[in-house]
């Protein structure tokens, strides 16, 4: 497994935090994960708003350490967080299949913006821009499924090629010669087109250069 951690500073501080009043509408009760965006407030099915998660029968795939379930991996550290925890919810819509999206907070603490900030969730940005800024702080910290190379879960639940970035910003390519060194190709580069990543033999792809050059990659010359 590889291990996943909550930011705990904000999962600390929320937990010493006074619990807001309910407010009219608002849906109220213990907490149940079913995935890592999906929970069982009380008696209520919610969709976390604004967010999207690996779902649940979903690999990713580590530059070192391999494919490793992701998707599982995420639902049990949500579920080590918040089952059993009593969350406040507002609804903001209703999805197809009848589930409430809301915005669900754990004492004062948004839920989503703490996932998201993790890295164990993405801004579901077709919806929302809310939580892009957390979203950038989690790439650019590397955390959680920032760490491997990972399907978005729309396109996974379409039944995309699960070997793509996370997204479409890191198309840099990280490749490995046959001499063993590590050579970065950036879009328009002679060479950009004909190479191919495989993450089971520690190729990766990178969001920036520098991200390549601190990971022990030079650029190619051409």
């Amino acid at each position: 497994m590889l291990r996943l951690c909550l930011p705990f500073a904000l999962c600390l501080s929320a937990l010493f935090l006074t619990p807001a009043q309910a407010a009219p509408g608002e849906i109220t009760g213990v907490a149940r994960v079913i995935d890592g965006d999906t929970l069982d407030v009380g008696d209520t099915r919610v969709r976390l708003f604004g967010i999207d998660a690996v779902e649940r029968d979903q690999t990713c795939r580590h530059p070192t350490r391999g494919d490793w379930p992701c998707g599982r991996d995420v639902a049990q550290e949500v579920a080590f967080w918040l089952n059993g925890e009593r969350l406040s919810c507002r609804p903001e819509d209703r999805d197809r299949y009848g589930r409430v999206v809301a915005t669900c907070y754990l004492r004062e603490a948004d839920v989503g913006a703490v996932l998201v900030e993790a890295g164990l969730a993405f801004a579901y940005s077709k919806y929302s821009d809310r939580y892009e800024t957390l979203q950038a702080r989690a790439l650019a910290a590397g955390r959680g499924l920032w760490t491997s190379v990972v399907v978005q879960p729309e396109r996974f639940r379409r039944g995309t090629d699960p070997v793509v970035p996370a997204q479409a910003e890191c198309r840099i390519k990280g490749n490995i010669s046959s001499k063993g060194t590590r050579i970065y190709h950036l879009p328009g580069q002679e060479w950009y087109n004909r190479t191919r990543i495989s993450p089971e033999n520690g190729e990766r792809w990178f969001c920036s250069e520098a991200e390549a050059r601190r990971a022990g990659w030079r650029k190619a010359r051409r």
